[in-house]
C-alpha cells in the first residue's frame, strides 16, 4: 500500500517528464524549435527535485523515452517495435540521469554539475552498444541558431553543455527556492551567453584555392523491382545524370568540374566483379575525364561479408583510393548476435550479408586537394570526424543513401547534424544522396544548396580549400572528456554527501525533501 501511494506521489512528475521529453524532441528537424531546448530541460529538472533515487531513475526513464519516440518516429519504417526498443534502451540511459541528478540537485554546485552530467549522458548513449546512438545531442538542433557558431571553439559536446546549461540557469531562475540574488546572476549568465554568442563571426575563406565539384543524385526507381533490377537502375541513374551533366558542361551552360561525387549505394553490385556495373561507371568517368568518387557495396573482406565503400574511380587508371565506412548501422547494415538472433527474428534476414567495418580514415588525395570522406550515419560520430579533420581534409564528403526514410524527418535531421559538423570542422561539405537530401554546406554552416527529395538533382558549386584548424578540431575529444568527467566526479559528491546524511542519523526516517516545488510555467 505505501509503494503504491509513493507511485502515485510520483506519477504526477512523470507526466511532466514525459511531456518535457516530447517538447526536447520537437527541438529537432522537422520540428526545429531549438529554443524548446531551454524550457524542456527545466521542466525535467522541476520533475526530478526532491525525489529519490528510484523515483529519479523512473522520472529520468519516462523523459528519456518520450523524447527518443518523438526525435524518431522514421525507425518505425523498420517497425514498430524497432522504434519501441531503441526509444527503451536510449530512455534508459535519461533514467541514470535521472537517479543521479535527483542527487546531484541537491549539492551546492549543482549548476554546474547538472549540466556536465548532461554531456555525460550524451557520451554515454553515443558510446554504447554496439558503438551507440549519438542521434540525439543538443548540439545537432542549433545549426541555423547563434549558438550553433561555439561549435567552431568548444565542438559538439561543449556546444551540449551550453545548451544545458541555460537550462539550469532558466530551471534557477524559475525555481522556488532560489535567492533574488542567484535568480539575477542566472539571468544576466543566460543573457550574456546568448548575447556574446551573437557576436561570433565564422570566416568562409579559404587558403586562395578552390574546387568545383558536382554532386550527383541520381534518384531511385519505386518499389517493386526486384533487388537486382533497381540495383542497376540506380546505377544507370547516376551515368545518365552525369552524361548529362557532360552535355551541359560541352555545351557552355555548365562549368565542368575537377570532381564528381556520386552517393552511397550509388552501386550495390560490385563493380570489381560486375561488368555490366563496372562499364556504367567507366561510361560516366569516361565522359567528364576527372575523377569519380563512387558509393559502391564490394564483396568481402571474408565470407558472407560485404563493406560500404568510396572508391576513387580515375578516367585513365581506374579504381584506385577506397575509404569503407567505418560505422556500420547495427540492425541496419550488419546483426549483433547474429547467430543467435536469426533463428528467432526472420525480419533480420532482410538485412543480409554482414557489412565489415573498415579501418582508417577516410583521407583522400585527389588532384592535389585533400578531401574526408563520410558515408551516411557515421558523421555523428566524433571519431571518424575528428580523424578526417586532424589527417589533413581540406574539403568534407558525405556520401549518403536516406532512401528508407525519404518523407520522415530522418534526412532533414542528417542534414542538420552535417550543418553542425561544417561548423565545427570550418569545412565546405559536399553532400551526395541516392534521392535526398544532397546539397553544399559553407564552413560557417549557412546552406549554399539544398536538394528535394525523390527527384534527380545534379549540382556544381566551386568551394573554398581550408587549411586551418578549427578550436574544436585542435582540441578534439577532451571537452567531452572533461565535462563528463566533471559530471561524474559532481554525482559521486552527491551521492557521498547522500551517504553521510543517512550515516549522521540512521535511526530516523527521512524527512520530506525540503524543495518539494511546483512545476514552473
Amino acid at each position: 500500500m505505501d509503494r503504491l501511494k509513493a507511485l502515485g506521489r510520483l506519477l504526477p512528475r512523470v507526466i511532466v517528464a514525459a511531456a518535457a521529453g516530447c517538447g526536447l524532441g520537437l527541438v529537432f528537424e522537422p520540428h526545429d524549435h531549438p529554443w524548446l531546448a531551454v524550457i524542456a530541460v527545466p521542466l525535467f529538472l522541476a520533475a526530478l527535485n526532491g525525489v529519490s533515487m528510484k523515483g529519479g531513475f523512473l522520472v529520468g526513464s519516462a523523459f528519456g523515452i518520450a523524447y527518443y519516440l518523438v526525435l524518431v518516429p522514421w525507425l518505425s519504417i523498420i517497425g514498430g517495435d524497432a522504434a519501441i526498443a531503441l526509444a527503451v534502451l536510449e530512455g534508459l540511459f535519461y533514467g541514470v540521469f535521472g537517479a543521479l541528478a535527483s542527487q546531484t540537485l541537491k549539492h551546492r554546485l549543482w549548476m554546474l554539475w547538472i549540466p556536465c552530467l548532461w554531456v555525460a549522458t550524451e557520451f554515454a548513449t553515443g558510446s554504447v552498444p554496439f558503438g551507440g546512438f549519438p542521434w540525439g545531442r543538443l548540439a545537432w538542433a542549433f545549426s541555423d541558431s547563434v549558438l550553433g557558431r561555439l561549435a567552431a571553439y568548444i565542438g559538439i559536446s561543449g556546444l551540449s553543455f551550453v545548451v544545458a546549461l541555460l537550462g539550469v540557469l532558466v530551471y534557477a531562475v524559475l525555481r522556488r527556492r532560489s535567492a533574488f540574488s542567484l535568480r539575477l546572476v542566472s539571468l544576466v549568465v543566460g543573457v550574456a551567453i546568448v548575447g556574446l554568442t551573437s557576436l561570433i563571426a565564422l570566416s568562409t575563406d579559404g587558403n586562395g584555392k578552390t574546387v568545383t565539384a558536382a554532386m550527383v543524385q541520381g534518384n531511385v526507381p519505386g518499389k517493386g523491382l526486384e533487388f537486382l533490377g533497381r540495383a542497376r537502375t540506380v546505377t544507370k541513374n547516376h551515368m545518365n545524370a552525369t552524361l548529362d551533366l557532360e552535355k551541359q558542361v560541352l555545351a557552355g551552360s555548365q562549368v565542368k568540374p575537377d570532381l564528381v561525387i556520386w552517393p552511397e549505394n550509388s552501386t550495390d553490385i560490385d563493380p570489381y566483379k560486375d561488368v555490366e556495373t563496372r562499364q556504367d561507371i567507366e561510361t560516366a568517368v569516361q565522359a567528364v575525364k576527372v575523377p569519380i568518387l563512387v558509393g559502391a557495396v564490394t564483396e568481402g573482406p571474408g565470407p558472407n561479408e560485404r563493406q560500404t565503400t568510396g572508391i576513387v574511380w580515375d578516367p585513365t587508371t581506374g579504381p584506385g583510393q577506397r575509404y569503407a565506412k567505418r560505422h556500420p548501422v547495427p540492425f541496419g547494415e550488419y546483426i549483433p548476435f547474429r547467430d543467435q538472433l536469426l533463428p528467432y527474428i526472420k525480419r533480420l534476414e532482410m538485412i543480409g550479408r554482414q557489412t565489415a567495418p573498415g579501418v582508417g580514415p577516410g583521407i583522400m588525395p585527389i588532384n592535389g586537394i585533400t578531401y574526408g570522406d563520410l558515408i551516411c550515419f557515421e558523421l555523428a560520430y566524433d571519431n571518424v570526424v575528428e580523424d578526417v579533420a586532424k589527417g589533413g581534409a581540406q574539403i568534407l564528403i558525405v556520401q549518403t543513401n536516406n532512401a528508407t526514410y525519404g518523407g520522415t524527418g530522418q534526412p532533414e535531421q542528417q542534414f542538420a547534424i552535417t550543418r553542425m559538423r561544417a561548423i565545427e570542422t570550418g569545412r565546405t561539405v559536399l553532400i551526395a544522396s541516392t534521392s535526398g537530401i544532397s546539397g553544399v554546406i559553407r564552413p560557417d554552416g549557412t546552406v549554399e544548396h539544398k536538394s528535394g527529395q525523390f527527384v534527380s538533382d545534379v549540382y556544381v558549386a566551386s568551394v573554398p580549400v581550408r587549411d586551418g584548424h578549427t578550436l574544436a578540431t585542435t582540441l578534439g575529444g577532451w571537452p567531452q572528456w572533461i565535462l563528463s568527467g566533471l559530471g561524474i566526479i559532481g554525482a559521486a559528491l552527491a551521492l557521498l554527501a547522500r551517504r553521510n546524511r543517512k550515516q549522521a542519523d540512521p535511526g530516523t526516517p527521512p524527512a520530506p525533501a525540503p524543495d518539494r516545488e511546483s512545476v514552473p510555467v
